[in-house]
Parts: C-alpha cells; structure tokens; sequence
C-alpha cells in the first residue's frame, strides 16, 4: 500500500501509542498525525454529555487534519462519536468512527449484547451507536450497561492494574446476562483477551476493528 496520511483525534493519552502501532503494522508506511486534547473529555465529564464547544473543538481539529494533508480522519473517542455524523455531511475526507465497525460486528453475532465502559458518558452514545447499527441492519437487539467506577482515574494515572482489575470485575457481573461483551472505549483493549477468557463470552474491542475499516477505506479510495 502506498504511503498514506491519517489524522487520528485522541481524547486521552493511553490509546496514543498502542493504536498508532496498530496502524503502522497494518497499514505499514503510513503517516499518522496524532492530535491529542485530553480537555475534550474533562469538558465532557464534568458537563455529563457531549457539548455544542466540544463539538466546535473537535471539528477545528478535523479543519487542522484537513489543512495538514490528512486522506482519513480516525475519531478514536466513543464518548465524542454522536460528533461524527454531522461533520461527514461537509468535512471532505472520510471520518472513520472507531467503534462504529466493532458494533456492527457485535450485532452480526448475537442479539444480546453487554456493553462495558470506564466511563458513564460513554455508555449512552455507545448504546445509541448499536441502536443506530441494528436499525440499519433490521435487527432488534437487547443490551445492557455496566461500568467499572473509578477504572478510567486509574488508568489516566497510570495505574494499570486497578484498571485492569476494575474492568474484570465489572465484565463478571454481567456476564450471564449476555452473548457478547463489547468494551466501549479503545483504552480498553488490553482486556479483551484476559476477559474472554474470565468470561467464556466473546469480547469485542474497537482499534482492531476501526484500523481495519482504515485500511479497507483507504484501499477503496486510492
């Protein structure tokens, strides 16, 4: 594959370095900007939703990707994902969703689907986004919603086996509820083998699925 630009938007430090990796193993010479503003999700947290500012914050990035020559735009926030739909009506490069692929696989292998967050702003435009899927799809799915409390502090401060055990917990307690397990947001990948394994279910994780849809769109357009 030739070399290509993409600008992934970060909300946070921890996905940095583990999805940039996954892009340039699977997309090899490839060019990633990294744009990374962690004020985006404390602006959401402390509001409990995603604001009209954040949104306007997010879309000057996607302006700056424009500018610097990016052909895709990877948006690796969940909690920042509803902001996608309405800027691919005017930005003029592909937006790829990050968690949008991993959903419409979930809903391709069950219909009862658990969704795992470390964030409570995160649930609902996850739940929202496999709705939206399953709609399209014709399909009619049941969730539910858990959240590990106080498992994204630990990992924004560096504590990654609080984290890690804070997400296990969590993933035991709705187990039995589900067919799949779907961890909403990409810092939480690292669990998805341990917690398939915790579980006996299948857990599903966004980065390798959203690098995949990168590179199947990349390869469409060029």
């Amino acid at each position: 594959m030739a070399e290509h630009t993409i600008a992934a938007i970060y909300t946070g430090a921890a996905l940095v370095k583990p999805l940039s990796d996954l892009l340039k193993e699977s997309l090899g010479d490839c060019k990633i900007m990294n744009i990374l503003d962690d004020s985006m999700i404390g602006d959401i947290i402390e509001a409990g939703t995603l604001t009209k500012a954040v949104k306007r914050r997010l879309y000057g990035y996607y302006e700056i990707a424009c500018a610097s020559g990016a052909e895709l735009i990877l948006n690796t926030c969940s909690s920042i994902g509803d902001a996608v739909y309405g800027a691919r009506e005017f930005f003029p490069i592909p937006i790829v969703r990050i968690d949008e692929p991993m959903a419409r696989k979930a809903i391709e292998l069950s219909d009862s689907i658990a969704v795992l967050a470390t964030l409570p702003t995160t649930l609902d435009p996850t739940l929202r986004l496999l709705q939206r899927c399953a709609a399209e799809s014709g399909k009619t799915i049941r969730t539910v919603s858990a959240l590990a409390e106080g498992a994204f502090s630990a990992i924004t401060s560096g504590d990654g086996p609080t984290h890690d055990r804070l997400v296990a917990e969590t993933a035991k307690q709705v187990s039995d509820s589900c067919d799949v397990i779907l961890l909403a947001q990409g810092s939480m990948a690292r669990m998805e083998e341990p917690l398939a394994r915790l579980t006996g279910k299948t857990v599903l994780s966004s980065p390798r699925f959203g690098v995949q849809m990168v590179k199947q769109m990349l390869g469409e357009a060029f």
